[in-house]
């Protein structure tokens, strides 16, 4: 795959942005390969993500950075470039159920996944076998009664493995504020419900008791607020009132690691720009 940087901007709406991004490759010799861009009227917000082929400019990531702030100090934009070529350090937690870290490692090991996974953090001793099948350290840290010192452990394997990203792949426990906080915009959940509906314990059960036509499944940033951080990705199911709760949580486990598996993709090709209480999907 040819190298490109991955140009990530938004700032306040303006008169001529493009047409300085683009002078700016173009002065470069730079060749963009994709461009999108996105204007949020009722906040007067402008978003754009552009891909530019490496090989076309006459400097590496670093200049590229340096060079390139001058321009954004002007537009006043929060902005961010990356090489496709340095892989990201994406760490999977998880608990008992295995279909969603399961279906991952899978995807990781068949190239579908362009990322590293340094590790697999879980609560409980079940999925070890599975992990080290794919020659990944597994590191199992008992919830136990003092919830602090656990989570003091799981923090410092993420920080011995200096992970990017952390991806909740049904580790059913809150992170504390300390964390969330810490990794803003860089912890992924998947909550088995089509959110804001049916947050929190037994989605699937709150559904079934609800007598709702469709399931669905729901990949979000984590924040302090259970299950109310930005929406990345979301799918939903028909389901009828012959199924019960198990029927549904059978059938929602395979939208559960499809809508998972494509927020991450969108998340490691930085195509996704938290906005407020929302997320822009530059796709």
């Amino acid at each position: 795959m040819e190298q490109v940087y991955r140009l990530i901007m938004s700032c306040p709406d303006q008169r001529g942005i493009v047409a300085k991004v683009s002078q700016f490759i173009a002065k470069h010799n730079g060749s963009i390969l994709e461009a999108n861009h996105h204007t949020d009227q009722r906040s007067n917000w402008f978003f754009m993500r552009h891909e530019i082929t490496a090989s076309s400019l006459p400097f590496g990531l670093e200049t590229f950075k340096k060079e390139f702030a001058v321009i954004a100090q002007g537009l006043d934009m929060t902005w961010h470039v990356s090489d496709s070529q340095q892989k990201h350090r994406l760490i999977l937690m998880c608990s008992k159920q295995s279909h969603c870290v399961a279906d991952l490692l899978n995807r990781w090991h068949s190239g579908d996944l362009d990322c590293d996974i340094p590790c697999v953090i879980s609560n409980h001793p079940d999925l070890e076998g599975l992990v080290a099948w794919y020659g990944i350290p597994f590191h199992h840290v008992p919830m136990g009664d003092d919830k602090a010192a656990h989570f003091a452990k799981v923090s410092a394997i993420i920080e011995q493995y200096q992970a990017q990203t952390i991806v909740l792949a049904r580790y059913m426990q809150i992170l504390p504020q300390a964390v969330c906080q810490q990794y803003a915009g860089r912890i992924i959940n998947i909550h088995h419900s089509f959110l804001p509906s049916f947050a929190g314990a037994k989605p699937y059960h709150q559904a079934f008791d609800r007598g709702v036509k469709l399931i669905g499944a729901t990949c979000h940033y984590v924040t302090e607020d259970l299950d109310e951080g930005p929406i990345i990705e979301q799918d939903v199911a028909r389901i009828s009132h012959r199924m019960q709760p198990e029927d549904m949580v059978r059938l929602g486990k395979d939208v559960e690691k499809l809508v998972l598996a494509r927020g991450i993709h969108m998340h490691l090709e930085d195509r996704v720009i938290i906005h407020n209480s929302k997320t822009i999907i530059l796709d």
